[in-house]
């Protein structure tokens, strides 16, 4: 029978590991990774990929920016709010702006996700909108090694085109998941 007691036992005072033949149940507290790459591991369960460790888990907040290819300008923004789950390598997130004036030219793009994509593969996310100017269907994507989305427009039997710095637009909300 394992005693409860309020005393604290530093890890340096465990000369092995301790194993429970059963569940554990934390009544008030957190359980504390103390070291870094260290997690849950989930080895026990069969499977076949190349980590089953839960070695990260973040959540928080981030701030989108509007910038054109060819000036980067500046916005007045009257809303300007991102927010992110980072789970292990999937980072899910959303992002709301508006603006009402902007100094930048060229094609545009929203950066300041909080992490950098991976070197491998391009993500393609949802995309939502009010008064933004382009024709045919709205689009976005992020390209590998990236913390910037790209916004689209793709318009019958023609190729997509990245979208014109817009110097006003009521709200633009983009959601998804890439991988780190």
């Amino acid at each position: 029978m394992l005693k409860t007691t309020t005393s604290v036992i530093n890890a340096s005072q465990i000369a092995t590991p301790i194993t429970f033949a059963g569940d554990v149940t934390l009544s008030t507290g957190n359980l504390i990774i103390g070291t870094s790459g260290k997690g849950v591991d989930f080895s026990a369960t069969a499977g076949a990929g190349t980590s089953e460790l839960l070695a990260d888990y973040e959540e928080g907040t981030w701030t989108p920016v509007v910038i054109g290819t060819t000036i980067a300008g500046t916005g007045t923004y009257g809303t300007q709010v991102g927010t992110y789950t980072k789970t292990g390598r999937a980072v899910s997130f959303t992002l709301t702006l508006a603006w009402s004036a902007h100094t930048g030219t060229g094609s545009m793009y929203i950066s300041g996700l909080p992490f950098t994509s991976s070197a491998t593969g391009s993500y393609a996310f949802a995309i939502a909108c009010y008064n933004l100017t382009f024709v045919g269907q709205l689009s976005c994507y992020m390209t590998a090694s990236s913390t910037n989305i790209f916004p689209l427009s793709i318009a019958t039997a023609s190729p997509y085109a990245l979208l014109a710095m817009d110097t006003a637009v009521t709200e633009l909300e983009i959601s998804g998941t890439y991988f780190v």
